[in-house]
């Protein structure tokens, strides 16, 4: 997989807050790596709702720039609304120029090939919101193609209904649909985008003594792009005789991780699954106030909870940082400081541990910041 940095004297880290609580859990972040003594500069870069409605661009090229010369970046979170919802929000001048909005974060997975997608799942005793205390998850997630390649039409253009009906079998039950009556989303794998994440996962595996790889798909019904998935992870499997192979629907997936998650190890799947399924892994946990990411390739990373900016608790310091926290446990590893990364995850387990700083969602009264600076005195 894209490997770790090697430790620098200083680092130059992107700083991006985004939307709503975004700005808040950055700055509970913010603290515990000052406490650490990390010597970065932290360079703040636009990105989100605001900078959509006022410029109909939610990743700006300013922040394209920085990204493309700084050592890692943190990210908050971001508002994303549906385009027709999200017209009547732009400046006047900007109104009835049929604009889409398309998600900063995945535009960003794109442009810098972040095609790593990584998601720990791990229980931390103490927890009052644990399904169990003895979960320990990984989750790669092939984050730039599949379901979310943005090759989507709606209404859908007349040559490719053409195309479509005459290769198409199935497709001949909407020959008598108007173009704007359906939509069509195309789901893209590629050999190298599904050969180079499975491989991530089974180094990764094999690095840190990891016992099995599952690979996670529906290739039952999703015969051609799924089955390209499935196909490829059992050819990558046999460089790893040593790691168990396994493999799963991931609607069985859903159940089974509820009734046995300690039968897993490493999970990995394309794009819209390892979504869909790290956010399951995340709530045995405690839920996305636990939830880390990093966003990986092999110049840059970026590290971010993955919840989202949550408007309505804007302004309110009420939401749970750990993730967040837990996010710059991740970029420490990656910038190679792992023993401030170690550190930084032991003060967290702590602070859960003994439970005197807990916010609502764990059952306390705390605020956010309130939760960064008890972990904070224990580094």
């Amino acid at each position: 997989m894209a490997e770790q940095r090697k430790k620098k004297e200083h680092y130059k880290i992107a700083w991006l807050p985004g939307d709503g609580i975004g700005i808040e859990v950055l700055e509970a972040a913010k603290i515990v790596l000052d406490k650490l003594n990390l010597n970065a500069e932290y360079i703040h870069g636009d990105i989100g709702w605001e900078f959509w409605c006022k410029e109909a661009d939610a990743l700006p090229q300013r922040t394209l720039d920085l990204l493309s010369n700084v050592d890692a970046a943190m990210f908050g979170a971001i508002t994303s609304k549906p385009v027709k919802a999200a017209e009547s929000e732009l400046i006047p001048e900007l109104q009835g120029k049929g604009l889409i909005y398309r998600s900063p974060i995945v535009r960003m997975r794109q442009l810098f090939d972040l095609y790593i997608c990584l998601r720990p799942t791990k229980a931390y005793p103490g927890n009052p919101i644990n399904f169990r205390d003895d979960i320990n998850l990984v989750m790669f997630r092939e984050n730039t193609e599949d379901l979310y390649s943005g090759v989507e039409f709606n209404p859908v253009p007349e040559v490719l209904s053409e195309v479509l009906s005459k290769i198409s079998k199935p497709f001949s039950a909407f020959k008598d649909l108007q173009n704007d009556e359906y939509a069509i989303s195309c789901k893209i794998n590629t050999q190298k985008g599904c050969e180079r994440i499975i491989r991530a996962a089974y180094e990764f595996a094999r690095k840190f003594g990891r016992k099995k790889v599952t690979i996670v798909h529906k290739a039952n019904v999703v015969r051609a792009t799924d089955g390209l998935f499935l196909d490829i992870g059992k050819e990558v499997a046999k460089d790893f005789p040593e790691i168990q192979f396994d493999e799963a629907n991931v609607d069985a997936m859903t159940m089974w991780l509820l009734k046995n998650p300690n039968n897993y190890d490493v999970l990995v799947a394309p794009n819209l699954y390892g979504d869909i399924v790290s956010d399951l892994c995340a709530q045995m946990v405690g839920g996305l106030g636990f939830g880390c990411s990093g966003n990986i390739g092999e110049k840059l990373a970026v590290f971010e909870p993955t919840h989202g900016s949550a408007p309505k608790y804007t302004g309110m310091y009420k939401v749970n940082p750990i993730a967040t926290i837990l996010a710059a446990k991740m970029m420490l590893d990656w910038l190679g400081e792992t023993e401030k990364g170690v550190a930084l995850e032991k003060a967290t387990a702590d602070v859960i541990k003994e439970g005197k700083v807990r916010t609502y969602d764990m059952g306390g009264s705390a605020k956010t910041l309130d939760v960064a600076n008890a972990i904070a005195e224990k580094l």
